[in-house]
């Protein structure tokens, strides 16, 4: 990058994830193209420098954004798109914009879950109503909380793409001094991952919730990253895509599993700990008062996992406590009888 440069991407999505990537981005001279739902949010930030409502603490140089509710223009506009928007929401935006504005575009995916409409990857869905290249789609997975990036914590995150080269140029955007990127080229299995870590996470704040100490928690995420690990190698494998470079060791798996599981910043984690205290699932997510994507991805792994019928007890009994009203007690205890 030429001192000096500066360069313009869009970004569609306005929680804590966009607002974080938009600091990250911003701070390494891009412009953003910045979408956003209401325009009050818009006229907030260009009188206020901040978020109304995610990360204040993070302020904008006002000049290096443009802020819009027009989605289309985000996509047309720009060369590369960041979608960092909750999985559940991502198909009624989506499906705004024409297949043709996908064209020659670069996409950068920070939705971390599968989407709900189709039980399908965005790279899948896109690929599916504009033929939109793989080779063109990166995903971002963590270990990574954006309140973290917001106070500028060391953090690490990891770029997936089928094209190595590529997805080194697309994670150099986002290095910072306080952000470390690797990459990989495991673009479904990393996606699946980081779907299913957002369940277990649940299960994990179910345990604690009901009483569980650290000796079980223990035992239950090593049996969620041997679950997870046998479940994307034999999903990949009969989806056909193929990859060189998975550690189930490495940080986009275990590290981003670990981190979610046990971080005070989980959302996935801290519903299930009000859920596990006796709070309906309703309840709960009204008291949350912001998405874990763990829940509707439950469904989601459930309904695609009908048609594998892979053996996933752990991810199975989440499903149960949160779409079927199995007991939270009734559910882990026959969840650890799976245990090893």
């Amino acid at each position: 990058m030429r001192k000096n440069e500066t360069y313009r991407v869009g970004l569609i999505g306005y929680g804590s994830w966009a607002t974080a990537i938009a600091k990250v981005l911003t701070e390494n001279d891009f412009r953003i193209y910045w979408w956003f739902r209401k325009e009050e949010d818009i006229a907030f930030i260009q009188q206020h420098h901040h978020h109304p409502r995610y990360l204040p603490a993070i302020h904008f140089n006002i000049h290096k954004l443009k802020l819009t509710t027009r989605l289309h223009d985000v996509v047309e506009k720009n060369d590369w798109i960041v979608i960092a928007v909750p999985s559940a929401f991502a198909e009624p935006l989506l499906e705004q914009i024409p297949a043709s504005a996908w064209q020659n575009k670069a996409v950068v995916s920070g939705i971390k879950g599968i989407l709900p409409g189709t039980n399908q990857l965005l790279n899948d869905y896109l690929a599916t109503k504009a033929q939109f290249p793989a080779e063109q789609y990166f995903a971002i997975t963590g270990p990574c909380h954006a309140e973290e990036v917001a106070s500028e914590k060391l953090s690490y995150i990891t770029i997936s793409g089928r094209d190595i080269e590529r997805a080194q140029r697309i994670a150099s955007r986002f290095r910072t001094a306080y952000l470390k990127t690797m990459v990989n080229d495991d673009l479904w299995g990393a996606q699946y991952a980081a779907t299913l870590k957002n369940i277990y996470a649940i299960g994990a704040g179910i345990a604690h919730g009901l009483g569980y100490g650290d000796n079980f928690l223990a035992v239950y995420v090593a049996n969620c990253a041997h679950e997870m690990d046998a479940f994307n190698k034999a999903l990949c494998e009969q989806q056909q895509h193929l990859y060189r470079s998975r550690n189930a060791f490495a940080s986009a798996y275990l590290g981003d599993l670990l981190v979610t599981c046990y971080s005070q910043y989980s959302r996935n984690r801290t519903l299930g700990t009000m859920i596990g205290k006796g709070y309906s699932v309703k309840s709960a997510q009204l008291e949350l008062g912001m998405v874990a994507e763990g829940y509707y991805a439950s469904k989601c792994i459930h309904e695609l996992n009908q048609h594998y019928q892979f053996p996933i007890p752990i991810a199975e009994q989440i499903y149960q406590i949160l779409w079927e009203h199995q007991l939270p007690e009734k559910a882990i205890s026959q969840m650890a009888q799976t245990f090893i």
